[in-house]
């Protein structure tokens, strides 16, 4: 008899659980600083609200705390990264993330307030670039894209370090810091790789970067949710908002420039 009960007991709170997670209509979003909340903020929040949600969203001014909230339930979902750095996240802290949809980013950019143009880089020049492991890799792709410097023959561009940097022409000074605080470094370094969404949100333009990334497919950002979140009915509007043509709109009013996954060209 007590076995009965307990399976009762259980198939009772999966059911409560699953009910939830059909009737659940407030939803909270975290995003990290500048573009990418404000992205949010005009083009997805509202098509949600229509939707009958209502929607918070929480910014975040680091790569590492959205997820950890997110594991944790303190948020529903997340928008401030790419696959790559999900995946490798997911695998070094043991946790159930998986993305629901791409979406727009602001591109990379190299910026200067000493130098006019990459060609005019100079021996011992120093570029400040994000020091966590999958900005990284994509800060020191960019440099070799440039041909400012080479990689080490069979190194993973998405994974590399500054262990892997093969030739260094004119021993550029190469200083990872924390993304955030990379556009207050243009008053002393020479130049600075700079996140898009930390640019704009530091009073920085696209259009001033000397150079823009042509960013690949890999690099576009995505929204994360537990695993147990993936098929419940808020997660598929959410990524039904990112594909409305509503949302398209925002975008080409309020974010020209920006890098977009193909479904929004």
């Amino acid at each position: 008899m007590k076995l009965v009960r307990r399976s009762l007991l259980a198939l009772a709170l999966v059911a409560t659980t699953a009910f939830a997670a059909e009737t659940k209509k407030e939803l909270v979003i975290g995003a990290t600083a500048g573009s990418n909340i404000e992205v949010l903020r005009l083009g997805i929040k509202p098509l949600l609200e229509q939707k009958g949600y209502k929607v918070k969203l929480v910014e975040f001014n680091d790569y590492v705390q959205p997820n950890l909230a997110l594991a944790q339930g303190a948020l529903d979902a997340n928008f401030f990264q790419h696959t790559i750095y999900l995946n490798r996240f997911r695998e070094d802290r043991k946790l159930d993330l998986v993305e629901i949809v791409q979406g727009p980013m602001a591109p990379f950019g190299i910026y200067s307030k000493k130098r006019r143009s990459i060609a005019e880089a100079k021996p011992g020049d120093r570029i400040t670039l994000a020091n966590d492991p999958a900005n990284l890799a994509h800060g020191l792709a960019l440099l070799a894209d440039l041909k400012l410097i080479t990689l080490k023959p069979g190194a993973d561009p998405i994974r590399v370090t500054e262990k892997d940097v093969a030739t260094n022409p004119l021993n550029l000074k190469l200083q990872p810091l924390e993304a955030a605080q990379l556009p207050r470094t243009l008053d002393d370094a020479d130049y600075a790789i700079v996140n898009g969404n930390f640019a704009i949100s530091s009073g920085l333009k696209l259009t001033d970067a000397l150079v823009l990334e042509k960013t690949p497919a890999h690099y576009m950002l995505v929204v994360a949710v537990k695993g147990a979140d993936k098929e419940a009915p808020w997660s598929r509007d959410i990524a039904a908002a990112f594909h409305a043509p509503a949302f398209k709109a925002v975008l080409e009013k309020n974010f020209p420039g920006y890098a977009r996954p193909d479904f929004l060209q």
